[in-house]
């Protein structure tokens, strides 16, 4: 399947100053579908060295990092010819092998000319206390979900996602209907990489839901193999995620996740699903005023899933809801369509996102980026019905100073109200790709 990173691993290829480079990402979102589709495409050929299958794989990084000794160790365990440049090294759960990712110093500095590329999980990538990361010796990308626009050319829809991508506003209305029936599929089958391919080749609604199923079962196993004394706690947070954000305040309340819950209590289980990419953490911005990051409060914040089809999944929500109705757009208070503007943010734009809220006042603005020179401030709606204060008070009023310019996305089409523009749910990859591009 088509995926939008592939041009970041052309790049990488042809850069004369390439390191290894490390594919991070959570569990299931792609990366060694398209690491293997990567060297396949464009080399002549792929050493593939997989350390969750093979002990013999795991063998080979603990004797020694001499580079030499460990290509030879490649090519023996691969039966094929390493060629510097026409050859792709890939090393699968590298977090499975000790010393595997320390190993990637000692290509960058003795064997620049071979071509390394190295996946596993965030948590076993990047906190590895027993041996040293190589900083400053590696180059990195990080996979996420699917995107809506990627679910479009996976359903064969390739000219109406570039219509959306452009951001061809008439074009986008004309396709209006389509492009919501299509964005009602999207909430229910996410971007998960398996869930998208089994529901574009045979529709299946149902098998996509077992599958769902089964990558929630195997991020629950992940909780019992690394989290340790946390994993309980990290089951409690993550199960309560679907009912933090059906409340019409989002911000994430610990005695909601348990009887008496409390920060120090459950804190690291919070972490532990941030860092593990499972879940996204936006924290409440007092200001406005760049850098946002001065003005961040760390006691307030709200937790969302990487992907709105596991959204869906976790909550049970069942498929004449997502895919029949349109009660998709505003049952459970929008956090479908939230979290889905949310993961498509997380993709595109490399900063942090918060949401502005009041203390003792109902005005929230859902998100705030900072982008460049400019804070834009994000309302998300998840019907036609936009009639809310908040953005136009927080715009217009409290901080009229600022010239500030809201975006509100909403299923109408698009507008533009000077003080405002109203961008349909469907558009947001497009419309953030493009300014992420000025």
């Amino acid at each position: 399947m088509k995926r939008k990173l592939y041009p970041k691993l052309l790049e990488w290829k042809f850069n004369p100053d390439r390191k290894p480079l490390i594919l991070e990402g959570a569990r299931q979102v792609g990366k060694t579908y398209l690491l293997k589709e990567f060297g396949h495409n464009e080399y002549s050929n792929l050493v593939y060295i997989n350390c969750h299958d093979g002990a013999d794989a795991k063998v080979i990084f603990e004797q020694d990092l001499n580079v030499e000794r460990i290509l030879q160790a490649f090519e023996a365990f691969s039966h094929q010819r390493i060629i510097a440049g026409k050859t792709l090294i890939f090393i699968d759960e590298a977090q499975e092998a000790p010393h595997a990712i320390e190993s990637l110093k000692y290509f960058c500095e003795n064997a620049q000319d071979q071509h390394v590329v190295v996946a596993g999980s965030l948590l076993g990538v990047i906190n590895r206390p027993e041996e040293s990361f190589p900083v400053g010796k590696v180059n990195m990308l990080r996979l996420y979900p699917m995107t809506f626009e990627e679910f479009l050319w996976a359903k064969g829809e390739d000219r109406l996602a570039a219509i959306v991508s452009n951001c061809q506003w008439n074009l986008i209305a004309a396709f209006g209907t389509k492009l919501q029936e299509l964005l009602r599929q999207y909430y229910y089958v996410g971007g998960m990489p398996e869930a998208v391919l089994c529901y574009t080749s045979h529709g299946d609604v149902n098998r996509v839901r077992v599958i769902q199923n089964e990558i929630l079962r195997a991020y629950a196993s992940d909780f019992a193999k690394h989290a340790g004394n946390e994993t309980q706690r990290i089951r409690l947070v993550w199960n309560s995620i679907p009912a933090q954000l059906a409340r019409e305040n989002k911000k994430f309340i610990y005695g909601a996740v348990k009887t008496g819950g409390r920060a120090r209590d459950l804190e690291n289980a919070v972490q532990w699903l941030v860092d593990s990419g499972l879940a996204y953490r936006v924290h409440r911005c007092n200001t406005p005023t760049i850098p946002l990051k001065f003005y961040e409060d760390f006691n307030a914040f709200k937790l969302y899933l990487l992907d709105v089809g596991l959204l869906g999944a976790l909550a049970d929500a069942p498929a004449s809801l997502m895919l029949v109705s349109n009660d998709v757009f505003k049952e459970y208070k929008g956090s479908f369509s939230e979290n889905y503007v949310l993961q498509h943010l997380v993709a595109i734009l490399d900063t942090q996102i918060y949401y502005f809220s009041k203390n003792n006042s109902t005005q929230e603005v859902d998100f705030l980026v900072q982008h460049n020179n400019r804070i834009v401030p994000i309302e998300v709606k998840a019907e036609t019905n936009v009639k809310s204060k908040s953005l136009r008070t927080f715009v217009t009023v409290d901080h009229a100073d600022k010239s500030l310019k809201g975006l509100r996305c909403s299923m109408l089409p698009y507008v533009d109200q000077i003080w405002m523009e109203n961008i349909p749910l469907y558009s947001v990859y497009g419309y953030f790709s493009n300014a992420a591009d000025k």
